[in-house]
């Protein structure tokens, strides 16, 4: 029977990955950055100041086009965002352009960040066991194959998954930089197994508040645009 290294085989999907997706990324860019047309329907539309960004509670790639430079891996570091080497891009405008531009770079900015992690990983691998995760039982999952057949693993599995934790009484707030901004969760908690009250922070929720203040007085075609420039996403929409 062959054993398998799962940890090989994610290293080398990862491998594949950093070498292809770069030209992917070029060859788009080569399509779009300077083409006239593009930018002839992109440059000036859906603009928005980085005061009104900022009253609307605007985060992510939309708030950085228009020229603030917040992100909340560097100004809240968490999951040790704060070793790693990385540039935050920012606009000028705020229009539909200016938010392509910023998404763009931060595809170069992600991939930067996956190879400074990989290279961190292989400095330690060949080290005893290759484990990669932190020795946190009551919070990591153990391997399927442990669950099947070590009762130690099964028990952590059930309290995990069950939800057998111990929640101090009071209330938190903590975000990470999704894709679209900052997401966030607020807790409320009574000292129960469960939060007395939660509450998210959808980035998007907040977004599609200005759309009508953005497409004001544009064509029809400028709201399409302008939609799909905020990268919407619909499962956030629910208040």
């Amino acid at each position: 029977m062959v054993e398998l290294n799962f940890n090989n085989i994610a290293f080398e999907k990862l491998e594949k990955f950093l070498s292809e997706y770069p030209k992917a990324v070029k060859e788009f860019e080569s399509m779009f950055m300077r083409n006239r047309i593009f930018m002839d329907r992109t440059i000036g539309v859906g603009p928005i100041s980085a005061e009104r960004a900022l009253n609307y509670g605007f985060t992510g790639p939309n708030l950085r086009a228009a020229g603030v430079d917040y992100d909340v891996r560097v100004h809240s570091p968490y999951c040790s965002y704060e070793d790693f080497d990385f540039t935050i891009p920012v606009g000028t405008t705020g229009d539909c352009y200016d938010r392509f531009l910023v998404r763009e770079e931060e595809q170069w900015q992600s991939l930067s960040i996956i190879e400074q992690a990989y290279q961190k990983v292989q400095e330690f691998k060949g080290a005893e066991a290759e484990v990669y995760h932190a020795d946190v039982p009551e919070y990591y999952l153990p391997a399927k194959e442990d669950v099947y057949t070590k009762m130690e693993a099964l028990i952590w599995h059930f309290k995990i998954i069950m939800g057998e934790i111990d929640m101090p009484a009071g209330e938190v707030y903590h975000s990470v930089e999704g894709g679209n901004g900052e997401l966030g969760f607020y807790f409320i908690s009574d000292g129960g197994r469960a939060p007395y009250r939660l509450q998210l922070r959808r980035p998007c929720f907040i977004y599609y508040q200005a759309f009508e203040e953005l497409v004001k007085g544009s064509l029809l075609s400028d709201a399409i645009i302008v939609l799909s420039s905020l990268n919407l996403i619909a499962g956030e929409m629910d208040g």
